[in-house]
């Protein structure tokens, strides 16, 4: 029988997921639970290499993210759900791989990079944050994983986590680490409700899987459209039109989403009756997820056990990993 792939994933606890997680990596783990074993990793040490001084928010977020992994339909009998922080071999796997990358390799990652700058830190970069590939490179090689899904933007951490793969195994002469290969998704990124690149909780243009109808109504009569598009009568564009990126991703009426998109763009359409299609098509996909969620809320503590039970067989795991490790680098004492 053919071994399952293993896959690491997850998300840090900085608030509740959106649209944009569950398109963009939600809806595929929740597929790939029935043919791999997958790990998910609610990234709590993560979240706080820029959230140090709000140690409440993550702590609360973790019981949110749980939530809507849940309610999506991440099954705990098929995915282990665990909490980084309380898996203690990742922090040693980290400090021994620290010792294989250059800090001159680090401050040049271009994902490191680029977060700098949207974080404005200048000169004043934390150094857990500095290191945080190093901190992915031991969750990932904690659990084996073959598989990584990330968008292109996080390329550059699987590339790092390699070297870093690479280089312990030449050094040690062991075959104990594994590389892993990059998933990135087929879906294309949600644009921000506001027409910008990308949902972010920072700028306020998400729709939460939490949301209620009320809320998820107000957000999408307030979407961005075509600015050009200022009669019904006139011409739109469909491309670069966020109503219509989210209709690609969720109407499961493809003949009749394909029409109104021809309708729009010859002219005679308003942004509306558009509009009015997506709220229908939204509001039959949270629905359920939304029931799922409140009903998971009424016990937290049930919740909490699942994630014990996943983060006691994540500890299992990473142990194992941890173990061949220090054997590899002659520090089995006992």
């Amino acid at each position: 029988m053919q071994k399952k792939k293993i896959i690491l994933t997850g998300d840090r606890p900085t608030g509740p997921l959106h649209l944009g997680h569950y398109v963009g990596s939600l809806k595929n783990r929740v597929e790939l639970q029935e043919s791999c074993q997958q790990y998910v990793m609610i990234a709590d040490v993560q979240a706080l290499t820029d959230n140090a001084e709000q140690p409440e928010k993550v702590r609360q977020n973790v019981l949110q993210v749980a939530l809507d992994y849940l309610a999506v339909g991440l099954d705990p009998a098929k995915s282990t759900l665990f909490i980084q922080s309380l898996v203690p071999a990742l922090s040693e796997l980290t400090l021994y791989y620290l010792n294989l990358v250059t800090w001159n390799r680090l401050k040049h990652n271009p994902t490191v990079k680029q977060e700098i700058v949207q974080k404005g830190y200048g000169e004043s970069v934390p150094a857990g944050f500095m290191v945080y590939p190093v901190s992915q490179a031991a969750d990932i090689t904690a659990f084996k994983a073959d598989l990584v899904p990330v968008g292109e933007d996080q390329l550059p951490m699987i590339e790092q986590t390699n070297e870093i793969v690479r280089h312990f195994n030449r050094i040690y002469k062991t075959e104990t680490l594994v590389e892993c290969t990059a998933m990135i998704p087929k879906c294309a990124r949600l644009p921000g409700t506001d027409g910008t690149a990308k949902m972010s909780k920072s700028l306020g243009n998400c729709i939460y899987l939490s949301d209620g109808a009320d809320v998820v109504a107000k957000k999408v009569k307030g979407m961005y459209t075509d600015p050009t598009h200022l009669r019904v009568e006139d011409p739109g564009k469909v491309e670069g039109n966020p109503v219509f990126s989210y209709l690609d991703a969720f109407d499961p009426d493809i003949a009749a989403l394909e029409e109104m998109k021809a309708h729009y763009q010859r002219g005679g359409l308003g942004d509306s009756i558009v509009k009015k299609r997506l709220l229908e098509v939204l509001q039959a996909f949270l629905e359920p997820v939304r029931a799922k969620r409140e009903a998971l809320a009424q016990d937290p503590q049930a919740v909490m056990e699942i994630l014990r039970q996943g983060t006691k067989a994540a500890n299992a795991a990473a142990e194992k990993t941890l173990s061949d490790v220090r054997k590899a680098m002659h520090l089995d004492y006992f």
